[in-house]
């Protein structure tokens, strides 16, 4: 866990998914397993997050696009419209205490976020969290500023944009990856595996 204590940070970064906003992906391939009459553990086994994948989170590829690549690497018909239900139902809902956390924590010092995400996610969590969304200053989306995590350019991009030195934002993400992206460009990075983690790390900060 990352050493932090009261001053010690100017602003705070925080991943999306599983760190703000709960996913369950299960009900993505439910809903499209649903639509295409076929064993929800046959799209299991084909789905990765492939080259389209990364493309379509970086706007360098369509919705439909990537729907099509799912098409076929799923070896499912079903329709873009099909798809696009199945792709927003991920959302499960606020994750435990945010809520409470990020008012707080905004009263402090800014608050930021930087995702990996995609156009339909975006308009989808920007209308349905718009409330819990408000306390950021800025969202940085993949989609819209053309990189991803855990690239150094993005990191790098992110920081400037919010113009503090790294080593004075905290970063909060569930991936590893991202984690250990997040340090190598001086960020500190707080590892997310439970809905504690964050407000166990705000604590040293006074917050």
């Amino acid at each position: 866990m990352t050493s932090l204590s009261p001053g010690s940070a100017d602003a705070l970064l925080f991943d999306l998914g599983r760190v703000v906003l709960d996913i369950d992906f299960s009900k993505a391939i439910a809903c499209w397993a649903g639509h295409a009459g076929c064993a929800p553990e046959s799209i299991v086994a084909r789905y990765v997050r492939d080259e389209a994948y990364r493309m379509h989170e970086v706007g360098k590829i369509s919705d439909e696009e990537y729907f099509a690549s799912l098409r076929s690497s799923l070896g499912i018909g079903i329709s873009d419209a099909q798809f696009l239900e199945g792709w927003n139902a991920i959302f499960a809902g606020e994750m435990p205490d945010i809520a409470e956390l990020l008012p707080r924590a905004a009263r402090q010092m800014p608050l930021y976020a930087f995702s990996n995400t995609n156009r339909p996610h975006v308009d989808y969590f920007s209308r349905e969290y718009a409330d819990l969304l408000g306390h950021f200053r800025t969202l940085y989306l993949s989609s819209s500023i053309g990189l991803r995590k855990p690239d150094a350019e993005a990191f790098d991009h992110v920081i400037a944009e919010i113009g503090v030195p790294a080593e004075r934002i905290v970063f909060f993400d569930d991936l590893d990856e991202n984690v250990e992206g997040a340090r190598a460009r001086g960020l500190r990075a707080v590892h997310v595996t439970s809905p504690r983690d964050v407000g166990n790390a705000l604590k040293p900060l006074g917050i």
